[in-house]
């Protein structure tokens, strides 16, 4: 067990459940393309969720663009998954935190200038093709159900920093700690193994 850690912040826990779902290169690059746009999207629609106890909006310009941030759900969502990835680990969450709060800047001013009539629509193409592309990538390469109908929360919430640190040790060998992927690797295959003899005695 990495660094001593255990339960909700198992590093190597989650990513190896995560990873046994999505050990296809392709399905891999699949996912790497359509986590983000889901996330950022959920949080474009977040938007125009009223804010908490009526807090005002804050207003700033970037470019010469008036961006509005709204301190409702969108903003907690980012902040939780922010604050979780982070305590995961230090670097690659940071990050991952990084990018929640650009996905959560960008999608509010994405949202502002779209409106609700139009953003609704814009967000739901986004999720018909981002998750039609992920199913796609589980039935035709993976062969292997997503991790979201055996573990619907833990599958949302660690799909963007599963990506995010699939990239960092494909393109610069990165690991948490060191051990880590091999570590990882052998639960993964550990786990495949038990589901293929799984699937095999039900046949």
């Amino acid at each position: 067990m990495g660094l001593g850690r255990s339960g909700v912040f198992d590093l190597e826990k989650h990513f190896a459940f995560y990873g046994a779902y999505h050990s296809n290169p392709v399905n891999i690059a699949i996912h790497v393309l359509f986590v983000w746009p889901i996330f950022f999207s959920a949080l474009l629609i977040l938007y125009f969720v009223p804010p908490f106890f009526n807090l005002p909006n804050l207003e700033f310009s970037i470019w010469q663009n008036q961006v509005i941030l709204v301190w409702n759900v969108g903003f907690l969502v980012a902040l939780v998954y922010s604050v979780f990835y982070a305590s995961l680990d230090l670097k690659a969450g940071s990050l991952a935190a990084f990018l929640c709060a650009v996905c959560w800047v960008g999608s509010s001013f994405v949202a502002s200038q779209l409106g609700l009539s139009l953003g609704w629509k814009v967000v739901l193409v986004v999720q018909l093709v981002c998750w039609t592309g992920q199913f796609i990538g589980h039935g035709v390469f993976e062969k292997r159900a997503p991790a979201l109908l055996d573990n619907l929360i833990q599958a949302f919430v660690m799909g963007p920093f599963f990506v995010l640190l699939e990239v960092l040790q494909t393109l610069f060998g990165y690991e948490p700690y060191p051990g880590f992927h091999s570590i990882v690797q052998a639960k993964i295959e550990a786990n495949i193994n038990e589901w293929q003899e799984s699937k095999q005695k039900l046949s």
